[in-house]
């Protein structure tokens, strides 16, 4: 069972997505930049309170993701982002992705905060960011 929903072609852009963001840091870390996209889908809190499908989440804009506003979210998902897309789609969270809606890659080290969230954690290049429960508790909830 999803816990967004999503049609064949969010399917797709999520995979697209995952693939342009983190495809150097492995099938691990795709799930995990699929993670955030999700629960940005989820979140309808701080930042993404009009974010309600993987469309929208893709291409929002301001405050969205590099890939899409930069010029390398062109290439085709391939058959194994299909599968790692679908694998978040369902639910299936990594950590320190969790209950992230934010990654970024710093130069060095990952700042304890960034724009006053917590860090969650670190996988390979990409800090993880979540919210307070209290900010946003349904990145929290189970499904």
């Amino acid at each position: 069972m999803a816990v967004v929903q999503a049609t064949e072609e969010d399917v797709q852009l999520l995979a697209r997505l995952m693939r342009a963001e983190a495809e150097g840091e492995g099938e691990l870390g795709m799930l995990m930049v699929g993670n955030v996209g999700v629960n940005r889908v989820r979140g309808d809190c701080l930042d993404f309170p009009q974010i309600t499908t993987i469309r929208e989440m893709v291409f929002q804009y301001p405050g969205g993701f590099e890939a899409t506003q930069k010029g390398y979210f062109y290439q085709r998902a391939r058959p194994n982002e299909i599968r790692l897309a679908r694998e978040v789609i369902k639910g299936n969270r990594y950590h320190p992705a969790t209950n992230s809606l934010w990654f970024f890659m710093p130069a060095g080290a990952c700042p304890a905060q960034w724009y006053n969230q917590w860090n969650s954690g670190r996988y390979k290049s990409h800090c993880f960011y979540h919210p307070t429960e209290s900010a946003c508790a349904s990145v929290y909830s189970t499904f």
